[in-house]
């Protein structure tokens, strides 16, 4: 049953963003393919990652990723940031158009947020907060994601 219900949550989450997400943008020339999409949120969760660093975590082979990363700098969602302590090195930042993007489920979420303060009662929304703090800490523990 919590599988289901983990599953359930999971996927109303990740339909809801991707369906404000074509709300906002559209299917229009410049937009992320699934795959994009996919990438650029890996690289946004692993947080300024280098090349290498990218591509260990998809277990691709460096000019697959770099492939994939040159897509995403055409569509202006990643810029390339050369390494001020190996200069032989670059980290992945997401743009300013990605964050504007990726932020579409803020408003969301706040709704969402509100509801359960007015459905439960503090000592349940806190027992939630904490519940939630401890899924991410295993979640981070076992893919070696830092959230932002």
């Amino acid at each position: 049953m919590l599988e289901k219900s983990f599953e359930t949550l999971y996927l109303l989450f990740r339909s809801n963003y991707y369906t404000q997400l074509v709300k906002k943008i559209g299917i229009i020339e410049g937009s992320l393919s699934a795959t994009e999409s996919y990438c650029v949120e890996i690289i946004y969760l692993l947080d300024k990652p280098t090349v290498s660093d990218f591509a260990q975590y998809l277990n691709l082979s460096v000019p697959n990723a770099n492939y994939k990363i040159n897509s995403l700098v055409k569509k202006g969602y990643v810029v390339r940031v050369q390494s001020t302590t190996d200069l032989r090195e670059q980290h992945l930042h997401v743009t300013e158009k990605f964050l504007n993007y990726y932020c579409l489920n803020d408003s969301v979420i706040a709704a969402l947020m509100t509801r359960i303060r007015e459905t439960f009662g503090a000592e349940d929304v806190e027992k939630l907060d904490d519940m939630i703090r401890r899924i991410i800490e295993l979640m981070q523990t076992s893919n070696n994601i830092e959230t932002n």
